[in-house]
């Protein structure tokens, strides 16, 4: 867009007789012109979501190389090989490659549930249960009951226990799934404990029941706790892993579970419109994600660490971070004395005047509001190390001046949560 405005030339705009027309017409060309001028000089750092990586020139040759064959017929040798590949990964029997992690848990929720009127037992602060349209529900027929996220995005395991319908209750569904998420997005990124995992897998196997995971960051799971991915998803029934995200991908998710789960997930992909004939180039640029990218999580993680503690050393008691749950790549920010996060948000995104002397920069940090009152900042593949210093440089003067605003005024945006 910067470059359009700033080939604009006066002429462009409508021919008016006159010469006032002439010269407002030059006014408005200089004022354009100078705003795309300024908009080249920003220094942009992005953290609204790790859906914003951009494919590496590794991923765009391996694209380009890809073999072109259906998937439907099952005929596609590099998708097949990622199937292989990450059920070997998580130790299970087969795998699919989906367009997208929302239809990989709505697949994996109806090939567990399989007959209409089930219940799923799952956070109330989860993906599925927030951002995901309601799928389970208005296309599966399966009624979501939902559980108390703790801050470590668990549940109280007693609280499991007692949702779980009696089966001798006609008044009643039946419960038919749990499904849990790792790490958690709402909570900040926090990794399960695997010790909630295996008492989980008990309660579940008492009762009958299979567990889902929702792993769209599974592999910043994967890093943060230093252990192969298999031993997280070990008492798991079947498991969604993004490829867009941390990963770095264009496109992609996939799910992993037994061979008869992946039969009943292949028939409803195709009832979902997700069968795609010929995505091998999708699927070569999540092989390399596989191979390239979760070696770097750990970067990842480590600028995300830097960023917390910058805010929590420049807060000046205005906002909060609880560093205990900063543990991949995912920064929550409180905010205090009535600033809204949409307020803050809009004060990191603008550049004024003032700050470009100040700081002898322009500098615009994106983020995204979880709540009114929470921002999130994500760090991925596509934020370097000078990306982390600016975003950081920026941060810290947007607090300063806040400091000096009036702490009894409540700033509040109106914006729609994502």
């Amino acid at each position: 867009m910067a470059v359009r405005l700033f080939a604009l030339k006066p002429e462009c705009f409508p021919k008016l007789t006159g010469w006032a027309t002439l010269s407002w017409r030059t006014c408005i060309y200089e004022r354009v012109r100078e705003a795309a001028k300024k908009q080249a000089r920003v220094y942009a750092v992005d953290l609204r979501s790790d859906v914003l990586t951009k494919p590496t020139p590794a991923m765009r040759q391996a694209i380009m190389d890809a073999t072109m064959d259906d998937d439907v017929f099952g005929e596609d040798a590099t998708v097949n090989t990622l199937q292989q590949n990450v059920a070997d990964m998580f130790n299970k029997e087969s795998a699919l490659f989906v367009p997208s992690g929302t239809m990989a848990n709505l697949i994996a929720v109806l090939s567990h549930c399989n007959t209409r009127g089930l219940e799923v037992l799952l956070g109330h602060q989860s993906h599925q249960m927030i951002y995901e349209q309601g799928g389970l529900a208005t296309l599966g027929g399966v009624h979501p009951r939902t559980m108390f996220n703790l801050p470590d995005g668990t549940f109280d395991l007693d609280h499991i226990e007692s949702n779980i319908r009696p089966e001798n209750d006609s008044h009643q569904p039946v419960t038919g799934l749990i499904c849990v998420e790792d790490t958690h997005n709402v909570c900040g990124g926090v990794v399960l404990p695997l010790d909630f995992l295996t008492k989980l897998r008990k309660i579940a196997d008492d009762h009958k029941l299979p567990v889902h995971m929702d792993g769209a960051r599974l592999m910043n799971a994967s890093a943060a706790l230093d252990i192969e991915p298999k031993k997280i998803v070990e008492s798991i029934d079947s498991v969604s892993l993004g490829f867009s995200k941390g990963l770095g991908a264009p496109v992609g998710s996939i799910i992993a579970g037994s061979g008869d789960f992946i039969r009943r997930a292949v028939r409803l992909r195709k009832a979902l419109v997700g069968g795609m004939r010929q995505p091998g180039l999708l699927a070569a640029a999540a092989m390399v994600s596989l191979d390239d990218m979760i070696p770097r999580l750990k970067t990842d993680h480590n600028h995300t660490r830097m960023i917390a503690e910058a805010i929590m050393k420049a807060s000046h008691g205005l906002v909060h971070v609880d560093l205990n749950r900063v543990q991949t790549n995912i920064v929550l920010i409180e905010m205090l004395k009535g600033f809204s996060a949409q307020f803050f948000l809009n004060r990191l995104e603008e550049v004024t005047e003032q700050e470009e002397k100040d700081i002898g920069e322009s500098i615009s940090v994106g983020g995204h509001p979880s709540t009114h009152w929470v921002a999130r900042l994500v760090v991925h593949s596509s934020v370097a190390a000078k990306d982390v210093e600016a975003a950081i440089k920026k941060i810290t003067y947007v607090l300063e001046e806040m400091s000096h605003m009036d702490p009894e005024k409540t700033y509040v945006h109106n914006s729609r949560l994502m």
